[in-house]
């Protein structure tokens, strides 16, 4: 079901329409466990899947993005979080390179729709999953790391993609990946350009994000634990989870326009709307 908040028609920040990959849940399931999210002996309906991603889709599209797609593989049920299947900035496209055994196809699958595209791409050297733990604010890349992506992978990225690096320590397994912890409501940048749970992250990296973004929204646990930072804007619509109340009235309050996306089937692979959203960010916009 797709819901719209009050501040749909508000003034937009910035003016730009996003280019995405999407992936079509054809074949999700959930039939092994590698986040806690993930319950196999649990039932999961493909059906109500495909329905709650064509929602998101058709939110996209009304929203102007220009929404491409990969075609789903047997036997890759988690192919459908396209986020995790790389990093693609100003054109380039670093290809993601997956911890676990059961996702590792998707890295070579992905990297084969990168170079039909026409992306400069580099094949990851270091573990990393895709814009799961790489996402770009402003010109800066912050890195999530403490339970998929490697450290080294954070290093890579800023000399493939050009781009600084900040890294930033995940300690709650829930919060598998940065995505999950952390949303970019403005890629513009500035100190109320994102939001957060502090408590998914190390003190270290809180002091981080306390500097860099004095401004930010600070979510709750409650709203954290439906995935409602696993969300994605544009820069003016921000589309969420639902079931994340609060948090979309504070997007309002900040004149976001918020658009309700429920993804609840999805989640029970640990992803969401950002985690089915892969930007790809062409060579035009390279700084």
């Amino acid at each position: 079901m797709l819901e719209r908040g009050p501040a749909d028609r508000g003034p937009r920040r910035h003016s730009r329409a996003p280019q995405v990959l999407m992936c079509r849940p054809a074949h999700f399931t959930v039939s092994y466990r590698i986040n806690p999210w993930m319950r196999p002996e649990q039932p999961t309906d493909t059906r109500l899947a495909l329905r709650q991603w064509q929602d998101l889709y058709a939110a996209y599209r009304d929203l102007g993005f220009d929404v491409r797609l990969i075609d789903p593989l047997p036997g890759l049920p988690d192919m459908v979080y396209a986020a995790n299947g790389g990093t693609v900035v100003g054109g380039v496209a670093l290809t993601a390179r997956f911890r676990y055994a059961e996702r590792a196809a998707e890295g070579p699958a992905y990297a084969a729709w990168f170079r039909a595209a026409g992306f400069d791409v580099h094949e990851a050297a270091a573990v990393n999953e895709g814009e799961g733990d790489l996402l770009l604010v402003g010109d800066t890349i912050y890195a999530g790391t403490g339970f998929r992506t490697d450290p080294g992978a954070h290093a890579e990225a800023a000399r493939v993609l050009g781009r600084e690096v900040v890294s930033l320590a995940l300690v709650d397994p829930r919060y598998y990946h940065l995505d999950t912890a952390f949303a970019v409501l403005d890629p513009a940048g500035g100190p109320g350009s994102v939001a957060y749970l502090p408590s998914a992250f190390d003190d270290a990296s809180q002091e981080v994000l306390r500097f860099r973004f004095p401004d930010a929204v600070i979510v709750s646990e409650e709203d954290a634990s439906v995935l409602g930072l696993n969300c994605f804007s544009d820069g003016t619509v921000v589309v969420h989870a639902p079931q994340a109340e609060k948090f979309a009235a504070d997007l309002a309050e900040r004149g976001f326009g918020t658009v309700g996306v429920d993804t609840s089937e999805l989640r029970r692979g640990g992803g969401g709307i950002k985690c089915c959203t892969l930007e790809l960010r062409p060579a035009q916009e390279a700084s």
